[in-house]
């Protein structure tokens, strides 16, 4: 069984995710093929190699037309991430993204929602982006996997029904893109199972569309009930909501390597700096290797 083994040790948000898959194999230019089924305009991505406390790693970014700055800014800072805000928590924050480390930025992007006329997507408007996609079934199942817990969160934390979820950042064009992209890539490699480390959610605050707010966010740690989550002292935005959400909807598993064949490696990094601990998320596809039954 074709298994992707997500090792997290710096959180994880969408776009490291894209630029891990990415680093193991999937094509850029596949994503960027795919992505033009959408109907979602006014981005450019780009990938490029990058050094994180010396381990060489893929950064993925979407680079809004509007604003030039690759607004990773947001996520920047966190982490990066994500920059998508997706987080956005709905608006949360998430953006993503990059927060910081990478990921998705997000939140604070959102900030840089700003303005780009996507802010105010509902849930059932990305829905229906997807399903009128001529996306493949498989990346259509898998992108509407990822978003469902995010609105599912944010509805319960705003007190609303989930189609009526607006999404400030994570309706973004990026947050869109990384949920998207990270679809097409584990269909492209055919991952049949996914197991995940566990999940450091980092600690801190973070700026967002409703004000300061501690980390873990909201939404992302109502998505990460009942899943293992790994203590940290760093003080950043580890994992984005949409990090939280690609865990959550995509991991059959948690804990340590299962026994596998490595087949492929791929580090993808994050948009923030940390000291002495390199900010990529480390992703591996192989082979599960089966157990001898005893019966």
């Amino acid at each position: 069984m074709k298994t992707l083994y997500i090792d997290c040790f710096s959180g994880i948000s969408g776009d490291m995710m894209v630029g891990a898959l990415i680093d193991a194999g999937a094509s850029f230019e596949n994503i960027r093929q795919e992505l033009e089924k959408l109907n979602v305009q006014g981005y450019q991505l780009n990938r490029r190699k990058v050094m994180k406390e010396g381990i060489s790693s893929t950064k993925f970014d979407v680079l809004l037309e509007e604003d030039e700055h690759t607004h990773h800014h947001d996520h920047e800072h966190s982490h990066s991430h994500e920059h998508h805000h997706h987080h956005d928590h709905s608006h949360l924050h998430d953006h993503h993204h990059h927060p910081d480390h990478g990921h998705e930025h997000h939140h604070d992007s959102h900030s840089h929602d700003h303005g780009h006329g996507h802010h105010h997507r509902s849930y059932a408007d990305i829905l229906q982006l997807i399903e009128e996609s001529e996306l493949a079934p498989g990346v259509k199942e898998r992108s509407k996997q990822i978003f469902a817990p995010i609105a599912k969160s944010e509805a319960k934390i705003h007190n609303m029904p989930v189609e009526s979820v607006h999404f400030h950042e994570v309706g973004a064009v990026d947050s869109i893109v990384d949920i998207v992209a990270t679809a097409i890539a584990l269909e492209e490699l055919e991952i049949e199972k996914v197991v995940s480390a566990h999940v450091p959610l980092g600690s801190g605050s973070i700026r967002c569309a409703h004000g300061i707010f501690p980390v873990p966010a909201p939404a992302t740690l109502d998505m990460m009930k009942n899943i293992p989550i790994a203590p940290t002292e760093l003080s950043y935005e580890l994992t984005t909501p949409t990090g939280a959400a690609i865990v959550v909807s995509q991991a059959d598993d948690f804990g340590t390597l299962p026994a596998m064949k490595v087949e492929a490696i791929g580090y993808g990094a994050g948009t923030r700096d940390i000291p002495n601990r390199p900010n990529v998320l480390r992703i591996m596809i192989g082979e599960e290797v089966k157990k001898k039954s005893l019966t």
